[in-house]
């Protein structure tokens, strides 16, 4: 087992959630759903919430992923660790999305918390959003 998910659930970050199976359509209908929320709000020139927006699109697939294996997360650093061992390691998602998702942790935490984002943070998180999306989707779609 990946030290930093066993890590993760010692520490209670992750926890088995049997319910979360339920659930997994709802999480990636709402990712849909922030996802277009981040492109309007790009095309309307507001940065800052196109940038939190497609954070949270990701962060709604990323838990319907992990939901899917009977596991919620009480962590973003730990739904991180959780998409590695239970999708990368297993070959199912590349490494890139994991990148991709703390990269968006990270401006949507300067957007929200400094006061910093760009026009350019927007446009390539909202890009890895609908990656990610579409990755997970398929990767769901060929467990059911």
């Amino acid at each position: 087992m990946n030290q930093d998910f066993k890590q993760c659930l010692e520490n209670k970050k992750i926890i088995t959630f049997p319910r979360g199976k339920e659930l997994v359509r709802k999480e990636l209908s709402i990712a849909q759903s922030d996802l277009s929320d981040a492109k309007a709000g790009f095309d309307n020139q507001r940065y800052k919430w196109s940038t939190i927006q497609a954070y949270y699109a990701m962060f709604h697939a990323a838990r319907a992923l992990i939901y899917s294996r009977g596991y919620r997360e009480k962590s973003h650093y730990c739904l991180a660790v959780a998409l590695r061992a239970l999708f990368v390691d297993e070959n199912l998602l590349e490494a890139q999305i994991v990148r991709d998702f703390l990269n968006a942790m990270n401006l949507r935490e300067a957007a929200d918390y400094e006061a910093k984002f760009s026009e350019s943070g927007a446009k390539a998180v909202t890009a890895s959003a609908e990656r990610f999306i579409h990755e997970a989707a398929h990767v769901l779609n060929t467990e059911d």
